[in-house]
């Protein structure tokens, strides 16, 4: 059962990490997502920007210790996604890029929200 609470946590982070990214599409359906979204935004920016560790992998690792399985002593970004989207390791020059996209992808998606909020 921990093991799979374990993987249930990745599968979270996963989908935390997209809600971070593509969050603010769903504000141009439900409006008050945005009093959600735009702190993870940050937070998830914040991250990228200083290095630092989001509390669900020490949460994972924890849940992997009590089931004696593997735990991994870096972050969930360079555990899980970065062997799949990057070829090589997680620099501090690409985690302030992925901190600058989150900004800037958010930016526009929130400038189209403003966008149809006045037009209507």
């Amino acid at each position: 059962m921990t093991l799979f609470l374990a993987d249930l946590t990745i599968i979270a982070h996963a989908l935390f990490i997209v809600f971070v990214i593509l969050g603010g599409l769903f504000v141009l359906k439900w409006p008050k997502v945005m009093w959600l979204h735009i702190p993870c935004a940050i937070y998830g920016a914040l991250i990228e920007f200083f290095g630092w560790i989001c509390p669900l992998t020490y949460l994972e690792n924890y849940l992997r210790h009590m089931a004696n399985a593997d735990t991994y002593q870096t972050s969930f970004v360079q555990q899980y996604l970065l062997p799949i989207i990057y070829p090589t390791g997680l620099t501090t020059d690409i985690q302030l890029i992925l901190g600058s996209l989150v900004i800037l992808v958010n930016s526009v998606i929130y400038f189209f929200v403003w966008k149809i909020r006045i037009n209507n």
